[in-house]
């Protein structure tokens, strides 16, 4: 019986890459793996659908599902985790020593409805005492002119969001005191420690102390599915989940290897120890009921800043076929 061919976009990380290379096949299924950058990635399927699977923005999937008919169902898989509290960015004459000193201030993000800004946001709001509207928020390209929204934004009136100039950047507009903080993905090109400075400095202590107190490791990207592909093909639901709980699987192994390192991080023996100490040997975990407390403090976030016009429950986000596992 010949396979489902499907696309999937997806960037090169090493717990996908060997559904990349064709090492796992998700049963039942032929897999053209796309390798782009997420930013291509997300614009293509959330403008175009131009894939049938690709990794997508959490943030941007879940705005998709308050529309009246959502294009998307997604799988609990997560290729994308980060701690956020380095991604806050300031210009060293802004006057900004601590969160609270962001009230008031312009700040910058690439998209208002990223996913990385929206656990940003939601923290600083919720254990630092800065509301999401105490502040300006400026929207455009980081390194490159022109960025837009991916998707049409309805926002409460308290919000204010403005787009900047086309000819600037946000990286630019940091260094040159025109905002004062920015919230992001990717570090500015402007960073130097100098004029453009970190909020949180020894962010890797601030991080470790926030995951220890909410056992929450921020979830950035989900795995999504054209909806009228699921439709017509619900088994590829737990077909796809399968595989990449096993390619994921096969990184664990890999990263636990002592006799050489499989990967370029000089300790990375002591961080991978560190992990599993402070986190559980399945520190990356996907799965619905795994995450279920990172999912709901997300959709809090996500409705607490405009993007979502009601609070979402976790199992609304994903295909019922994967919110149990299965069991010999």
């Amino acid at each position: 019986m010949s396979k489902l061919k499907l696309t999937l976009g997806c960037w090169n990380y090493d717990r996908t890459r060997a559904i990349q290379d064709g090492s796992i096949q998700p049963d039942g299924i032929d897999v053209n793996y796309l390798d782009m950058p997420v930013e291509e990635t997300f614009f293509r399927m959330a403008r175009h659908r131009e894939f049938d699977v690709s990794e997508m923005s959490l943030s941007s999937y879940t705005v998709s599902l308050h529309r009246e008919k959502p294009p998307f169902i997604a799988i609990p898989v997560f290729p994308s985790r980060f701690f956020r509290h380095s991604c806050i960015y300031v210009n060293a004459k802004s006057g900004i020593r601590e969160p609270k000193d962001l009230i008031g201030k312009r700040v910058g993000v690439p998209e208002f409805q990223m996913t990385s800004p929206v656990w940003i946001r939601g923290i600083l709001s919720e254990l630092y005492g800065v509301p999401v509207d105490s502040v300006e928020y400026f929207t455009g390209g980081e390194e490159e002119p022109g960025r837009l929204e991916k998707i049409k934004l309805d926002l409460p009136s308290n919000i204010k969001v403005t787009p900047i100039p086309e000819d600037k950047t946000l990286a630019q507009m940091l260094r040159d005191g025109e905002i004062d903080a920015f919230h992001t993905a990717r570090k500015p090109s402007t960073y130097d420690g100098v004029t453009v400075k970190r909020l949180f400095e020894d962010y890797r202590t601030v991080e470790l102390d926030y995951y220890r107190k909410t056992k929450i490791f921020p979830i950035m990207h989900t795995v999504a599915i054209r909806r009228e592909v699921y439709e017509a093909n619900r088994w590829i639901a737990q077909s796809l989940f399968k595989a990449f709980e096993e390619a994921k699987r096969r990184t664990y192994e890999d990263l636990k290897e002592t006799a050489a390192l499989k990967a370029m991080v000089p300790w990375l023996v002591h961080d991978i120890e560190e992990a599993q100490r402070e986190m559980g040997d399945d520190y990356w975990s996907y799965g619905y009921e795994n995450n279920r407390v990172q999912l709901e403090t997300f959709l809090r976030y996500h409705h607490e800043c405009g993007l979502s016009k009601r609070l979402l429950r976790p199992d609304e986000l994903f295909a019922p076929e994967t919110l149990e596992a299965f069991k010999i």
